[in-house]
């Protein structure tokens, strides 16, 4: 299979009840699960590369967080926090009938995945096996502000080409793409606009719950995340680019020790954030969740 399959739940919010969009590859009957969750701006097409090479294996879910990719834009952007993306993922999950599965998550899809891993549940998490790519407990607050900078600037492109570009501008922390790679992340990440531009597949205002952090709420909010990875039982992979700005290495190590005590992995000359398209990325990630 070269393609995915596009589907769309219902979840609830504060407003009413949005869809939201997964890429579906493999078996849809296949009982073994991964789902894989984007960042902040991205969509579930990132994990094009990693879906193809697991689809025989798995029956691979890539959602699409609502804001993002084909999913509805919410009336209320106060609805764009993890505890709200959590509650689709169970909605999700619910869909899917899956009662164990894998998780992969970047940035974003990795807090998603630790807040849901941590859950309280009869007879255990459904979380298998966890991978966290590039994010923990502690997020660097410069990285924080990097992002938010470029996350609500009106941007329109005249090319794909172009697109590119300026999308390789501020994400160079992805680490090395040929252009034929770039493009194929690229291409998801556009809609056209009525004069036949290309615009981003995302909702600006999902940056606006940013902008109301303060120190105080930061600092309560990792010591909510780092209770929340206590409380993870499933073997865990801490993927961390070697130059991240998000994660620092020092969180990675406290990772190592504490809760799952998670197996770090650095990826040399990536920082923020392994896109998982490069061959031995992928093959860390397979052997992990592939393995005994």
């Amino acid at each position: 299979m070269t393609e995915p399959r596009l589907n769309h739940v219902q979840c609830l919010d504060g407003r009413g009840l949005h869809r939201m969009a997964y890429w579906e590859w493999g078996d849809a009957a296949n009982p073994r699960v991964l789902v894989c969750v984007h960042g902040l701006t991205r969509q579930g097409r990132d994990f094009d590369t990693l879906a193809r090479a697991l689809a025989d294996e798995y029956r691979v879910v890539c959602p699409d967080v609502v804001g993002r990719g084909r999913s509805d834009w919410l009336a209320d952007p106060a609805g764009y926090a993890i505890p709200h993306y959590v509650a689709d993922m169970v909605t999700l999950l619910a869909r899917l009938d899956a009662t164990t599965l894998d998780w992969v998550g970047t940035s974003m899809g990795g807090l998603i995945g630790m807040s849901l891993a941590s859950l309280p549940a009869a007879g255990g998490s459904p979380i298998r096996r966890l991978v966290l790519n590039d994010v923990g407990p502690t997020i660097e607050p410069a990285a924080l502000q990097r992002i938010g900078t470029y996350v609500e600037q009106p941007v329109r492109w005249a090319s794909l080409d172009e697109a590119a570009d300026y999308l390789w501008s501020i994400s160079e922390g992805f680490g090395p793409h040929t252009r034929e790679q770039w493009l194929a992340l690229t291409a998801p990440q556009l809609k056209p606009d009525a004069a036949g531009g290309l615009v981003p597949r995302y909702d600006p205002a999902i940056a606006l719950p940013l902008r109301g952090v303060t120190a105080e709420l930061a600092a309560a909010g990792e010591a909510l995340l780092w209770a929340a990875y206590e409380r993870i039982a499933a073997p865990t992979l801490l993927l961390r680019g070697a130059q991240s700005d998000l994660l620092s290495r020092a969180t990675a190590q406290a990772m190592t020790a504490r809760g799952p005590k998670a197996t770090l992995v650095e990826i040399a000359g990536v920082g923020h954030a392994p896109t998982l398209v490069q061959p031995e990325q992928v093959a860390i990630v397979s052997d992990f969740l592939l393995s005994p």
